[in-house]
């Protein structure tokens, strides 16, 4: 199964118009397009574990705790992509479609990954 993202809500969002310009096919939803848009962010997360999504974020203060908390108490927890935002949107870009194109949903339950890579 190929990786279901969910962009947070402050998630850069000409990161998610390059990840669609590249590979149009992606499974990609802002949080801002669904039921949960200005909830919390465990709400968020909690969401994001029902629907098997994978979060985008740059929320490196908070998602990070709730994810790893997550892990912890035994919650699902289908990943969580901590990009910090200094980062040069073409090589977030990039890495992202590399993520995309070599792993599966399944991988990346109970991962937290920061990139860079």
């Amino acid at each position: 199964m190929t990786v279901r993202l969910l962009a947070d809500e402050n998630f850069n969002g000409r990161i998610v118009r390059g990840i669609l310009r590249e590979r149009p096919d992606t499974d990609i939803v802002r949080v801002q397009d669904t039921a949960v848009f200005q909830a919390s962010d465990q709400v968020v997360l909690d969401w994001a574990a029902q629907e098997k999504r994978v979060v985008l974020t740059h929320d490196v203060d908070t998602m990070v705790g709730l994810a790893y908390e997550r892990v912890r108490r035994g919650l699902p927890m289908p990943g969580l992509i901590v990009v910090h935002d200094t980062m040069a949107i073409g090589r977030v870009i990039e890495e992202l479609l590399v993520i995309l194109g070599a792993s599966e949903q399944k991988e990346w339950e109970n991962r937290i990954k920061f990139l860079p890579l």
